[in-house]
């Protein structure tokens, strides 16, 4: 067999539907959420439409839309990024799912609070005040932002519900909860923010408690099979080197308590696929998720491009990187789904192009794809 002949081969793995939860994704590529801001009031329009749509016309089985904000004052720091709440917002939303289903693919929104990412005086609701597990940010600062009461709490969880219920409404095929990053969600998992010692702080399964609740009421409010995708990650925005764990013993402490309480995949972010996530084992964060749980997973990182993508979005290019390894791993079914994020940014029809195994044709990445949604 040729070298063409067997990445021919791998790419069929990419062309293999999958159930999550009894939704059927017709192939492994997933769009990752990239946050676009071209949602001026919250409410996604016209070109949003055209911009999920034309990458699922195009072979994306999966779409993940950018993070969208749940009704709760302090969940936001934009005007320009679309929100899950509001009549405007959501029929602009069911608008996508229209365009995303009638090309052919799948949609789940991410549904997102900021917490203590927000600063003081940030749109869409300036008096609202930053909000986290102990009111210290993921740069150690603190101050910036008030501790979250039991009513906080409360309707945080409660907002997230809502949010889920109406994307099921507007006929989404399921929801992501952002839980990545260093936004809340993550914050209360990781112990460089939480600092409580009540029943939400402590060890890693009281940390993962305020997550839990999200989850279950989550489930609770949507049908039965909607899937839910639990969205996590190591790395924070302000610090690259943190962990959630430092072993698979402690990933599986934090991701348990998820499963009991309903998330049907999870989405492992790391900034490189390629690492492994742990000593004495090639796995990645996704693999390790996997193996973990039981449940299907999600890669993403880098795929397809070389560079990190941080700077990306800070207007640095990035050169077209071979995707043989990823190829090899979702043979192997380390992972589920590959999410892409730079390369579909910049290349609507990267799916297309990967799927006929026309990787002659993919394009670098031009930092200038930032400015207007191709």
């Amino acid at each position: 067999m040729t070298a063409a002949e067997s990445l021919t081969d791998a790419v069929q793995a990419l062309s293999r539907p999958v159930e999550l939860n009894g939704l059927t994704v017709p192939n492994r590529i997933a769009m990752a959420p990239m946050t676009r801001q071209f949602s001026p009031g919250g409410v996604p329009g016209e070109d949003v439409v055209a911009y999920y749509s034309r990458r699922a016309a195009a072979g994306v089985g999966l779409i993940i839309t950018e993070g969208t904000y749940v009704g709760h004052a302090s969940a936001g720091s934009s005007d320009r990024v679309p929100r899950f709440h509001g009549e405007e917002q959501l029929a602009g939303w069911a608008e996508v799912a229209k365009g995303v289903h009638a090309a052919g693919g799948t949609i789940v929104p991410q549904l997102w609070h900021v917490g203590m990412a927000r600063r003081a005086g940030q749109p869409p609701y300036a008096d609202a005040p930053a909000v986290g597990p102990s009111g210290i940010g993921t740069d150690g600062v603190e101050g910036r932002g008030q501790a979250m009461t039991q009513q906080d709490l409360d309707d945080v969880v409660a907002a997230f519900a809502e949010a889920a219920a109406a994307a099921e409404r507007a006929g989404f095929d399921g929801v992501e909860l952002h839980g990545a990053h260093g936004y809340l969600i993550d914050q209360f998992l990781w112990a460089g923010t939480n600092r409580r010692t009540d029943a939400y702080g402590g060890d890693p399964v009281a940390r993962t408690r305020f997550a839990a609740e999200i989850v279950a009421a989550v489930r609770a409010a949507v049908s039965p099979a909607f899937p839910v995708i639990f969205r996590f990650s190591q790395w924070k925005a302000d610090a690259y080197d943190a962990r959630l764990a430092g072993t698979p013993d402690e990933l599986e402490a934090v991701l348990s308590p998820l499963v009991a309480a309903g998330v049907d995949a999870f989405h492992a972010s790391t900034r490189r696929y390629w690492l492994p996530e742990f000593e004495g084992s090639d796995l990645n964060l996704a693999g390790w998720a996997r193996k973990l749980t039981g449940k299907p997973s999600i890669t993403v990182g880098s795929i397809g491009l070389d560079g990190d993508f941080i700077k990306a979005f800070q207007g640095e290019g990035a050169p077209v990187k071979a995707i043989d390894n990823l190829l090899d791993r979702l043979a192997r079914d380390e992972f589920d789904l590959v999410a892409v994020g730079r390369a579909l940014l910049q290349d609507p029809e990267w799916a297309a192009k990967v799927l006929a195994g026309r990787f002659d044709e993919l394009v670098a990445y031009d930092g200038s794809a930032l400015a207007s949604l191709v």
